[in-house]
């Protein structure tokens, strides 16, 4: 009599557990790249495979944004793309590229955009006295070397 209650709380506590999950997890295919196609409220969103042998999450988000590219040439108007890669979301919006575990929970940016709307590493890009993004800043060159000791 004593297990039915217990039982009783253990399928409540999961069901509990289950709903604060997040939803669901990026499929992991290891170099493969998807597309996230998130469907009305409460369906699941679908996967569909975009590129496969893709080294990095960068290579993944670089195909993503082709792909958004592409759509908007053709007369589309979506500005925001999402997409998978390793078990992670991809986030594609006006700011740049974030990354994130779930499709509702925190993101970590990892590309943004420069002044033209291209990509790039966030450390990477020159900005004008506002603030705003103006290009790509050039490479640091290395100071040149010293000559040896009795030269």
């Amino acid at each position: 009599m004593t297990r039915l209650p217990l039982f009783l709380l253990i399928g409540v506590g999961s069901a509990a557990l289950a709903a604060c999950s997040g939803g669901v997890e990026a499929p992991y295919e290891e170099g493969v790249c998807f597309t996230v196609e998130l469907g009305d409220e409460g369906e699941a969103p679908a996967f569909h495979k975009l590129a496969e042998d893709q080294p990095q999450i960068e290579h993944c988000a670089a195909r993503l944004e082709e792909m958004r590219l592409r759509f908007l040439r053709q007369g589309g108007s979506r500005q925001e793309v999402t997409g998978a890669y390793q078990g992670q979301y991809i986030f594609i919006d006006s700011e740049g590229v974030s990354i994130g575990k779930s499709l509702t929970g925190s993101r970590f940016f990892l590309l943004a955009r420069t002044g033209d709307g291209r990509l790039a590493m966030p450390g990477a890009i020159s900005r004008d006295a506002s603030g705003r993004p103006v290009g790509v800043a050039a490479p640091v060159e290395s100071a040149p070397a010293a000559p040896a000791a009795g030269q």
